[in-house]
């Protein structure tokens, strides 16, 4: 009797345990659902962050367009009135002088226009660019500015 308790046992023993194989291939699966899951997590904040910094990027060129708009058509036209470069910082955490810099220029010409009002008209580009983890990004912006405002020349 006792020899067949622990030939029991044994038996028991050996169908409750995993064995090497079993266990490779479980943690292979695991593995692979971590690393997959660290992946998506590292490309998620990564795509935000250039989300983030394409959108001030954005806030830049209209700061600088909706500036211009303010200003007189006798100083639009004044050379040296309104600065050709400029730079921007930017920190999500909020700490002046230390981030991401942008760099940028603005441009006002005649506007490539032949209509009777053509120097009643002016075009201002503005081009921004910075870098992401080493990657060159730019974006640009495109907007006419008139005398008298557009209403006049529309209506």
């Amino acid at each position: 009797m006792k020899i067949k308790i622990t030939l029991l046992s044994r038996v028991r023993r050996r169908l409750a345990a995993f064995s090497l194989a079993e266990a490779i291939v479980g943690m292979a699966v695991i593995g692979t659902v971590v690393g997959a899951m660290l992946s998506g997590i590292t490309t998620g904040t990564f795509t935000m962050r250039m989300a983030r910094e394409n959108l001030r990027a954005t806030q830049i060129m209209l700061e600088k367009v909706e500036t211009i708009r303010l200003y007189s058509w006798d100083q639009i036209n004044k050379s040296g009135f309104i600065p050709t470069t400029f730079t921007a910082t930017y920190d999500p955490q909020g700490t002046p002088n230390v981030g991401l810099t942008y760099t940028g220029s603005m441009s006002i010409a005649s506007a490539p226009i032949t209509s009777s009002y053509s120097n009643e008209m002016k075009i201002v580009t503005v081009h921004v660019s910075w870098q992401t983890c080493g990657l060159p990004r730019e974006r640009e912006f495109t907007s006419y500015i008139a005398r008298n405002g557009l209403q006049d020349y529309i209506y």
